[in-house]
């Protein structure tokens, strides 16, 4: 049995916040100062670039990617780190793509995360204007998938709604048709109890930053599945990617398995906080994470429809369908969003007009929803949002 009072410990938390948003940045794990403490002092500081050596610094992107690994059900040996979440989509996209090189489209749906989007634009458009992105609404994916799809690229957990795919069932019907799958775990990871192996994913991708608490510009990770780890070419063939980096030879040789998708140099500093991160999930259990969390989630849908607001509901009311987020939608949801946060209760907005709420039970428990609650309906009832300084735009919304 997961003991959430126990985590809740372990991470740092201003006086006086109800932290609502970390399913897009999780709050600071304490035990990451430290161990970057450790290693600015007793690695780069004494051991200088002897460290890659000496600390093991060159291992660590397969050594945090196995215990990743273990969050998302995959296999020792899998996962990777390094790099971000775009350029991880980018690599996993062209590889499936070049294995499936008699198919031109590439399927995703309009609740998928522009990001990704903008990747698979960008990549189809150099390759040639045979190539589609074809893109649906969430709930017209599965009746799209046809023999004309090499790729399907999914966001798991819908960004803005936290409408849920049932990934399993969609990856059954992308391989009846001859289709390779590509799943983003962005929302997932840490949030989930995800299952590659037994969903037979074919790849999948994800960043650390949101429910692994790794850090703003975390680095991101990628899967491979077994069966494709020798076949799948790196578009992106970088030095640290290749058989024998220090041999340096001037023609590329992709390295075993995963660590082909290896592109440039690990980002030491932030695999060590992500590693520290990681130190959290020691004794938990997703499965725990996941009950408790649809808990809250579900107990602050109730208390805010209690209220009778102008508020709409845009996340799937059911269990089985959402994520770990709860959005509601508000004409005024930039200022409304905007005094809960001067108020001590951050979540944050997403255009056009939604409010998202993340209930992550490793440091929020059912006091903050309902502390959470009441201020909503202060804020609402006084209409306290309707001030010009919750009107302004911020960069980052």
């Amino acid at each position: 049995m997961s003991d959430f009072s126990k985590t809740r410990g372990l991470f740092h938390m201003p006086p006086g916040v109800i932290y609502l948003d970390g399913n897009s940045l999780g709050p600071l794990p304490l035990a990451a100062r430290e161990r970057v403490a450790k290693l600015l002092s007793e690695e780069w500081g004494s051991q200088l670039i002897r460290a890659w050596n000496t600390a093991g610094w060159m291992l660590q992107p397969r050594k945090v990617g196995d215990r990743i690994a273990r969050l998302i059900g995959a296999a020792e040996g899998t996962v990777v780190m390094g790099d971000t979440l775009s350029i991880k989509v980018y690599q996993a996209l062209a590889s499936a793509l070049e294995m499936r090189p008699g198919r031109r489209v590439v399927l995703s749906d309009n609740g998928n995360f522009p990001s990704d989007l903008y990747i698979a634009q960008g990549l189809l458009r150099s390759l040639g204007p045979d190539y589609e992105l074809r893109v649906v609404d969430p709930e017209a994916v599965e009746d799209t998938i046809d023999e004309s799809v090499a790729v399907t690229l999914i966001t798991e957990v819908d960004y803005r709604t936290g409408r849920l795919h049932d990934m399993r069932r969609l990856t059954e019907k992308a391989h009846a048709a001859g289709a390779l799958t590509i799943w983003d775990l962005a929302h997932s990871a840490g949030a989930l109890a995800v299952d590659l192996t037994a969903a037979k994913a074919d790849f999948a991708v994800g960043c650390t930053y949101k429910y692994l608490n790794g850090g703003p510009g975390a680095p991101a990770f990628i899967y491979i599945a077994p069966e494709h780890a020798e076949s799948a070419r790196p578009a992106l063939s970088g030095w640290m990617g290749h058989e024998a980096p220090f041999a340096f030879d001037l023609d590329y040789r992709p390295a075993p398995g995963i660590e082909r998708m290896r592109v440039g140099t690990p980002p030491i500093v932030a695999l060590a906080v992500l590693d520290a991160a990681l130190d959290v999930w020691d004794g938990v259990s997703l499965q725990d994470v996941r009950e408790k969390s649809l808990a809250l989630s579900n107990l602050f849908i109730r208390e805010v429809e209690a209220l009778g607001a102008e508020l709409t509901l845009a996340s799937p009311r059911e269990d089985d369908r959402r994520g770990s987020q709860v959005s509601f939608c508000h004409p005024d949801g930039y200022a409304i969003m905007q005094a809960l946060i001067a108020r001590g209760v951050i979540g944050d907005f997403r255009a056009p007009d939604v409010l998202r709420f993340g209930f992550t039970p490793l440091y929020i428990d059912e006091e903050d929803v309902l502390k959470a609650v009441a201020i909503l309906k202060d804020v609402l009832a006084n209409r306290l949002w309707d001030a010009p300084e919750f009107k302004q735009r911020s960069l980052v919304t």
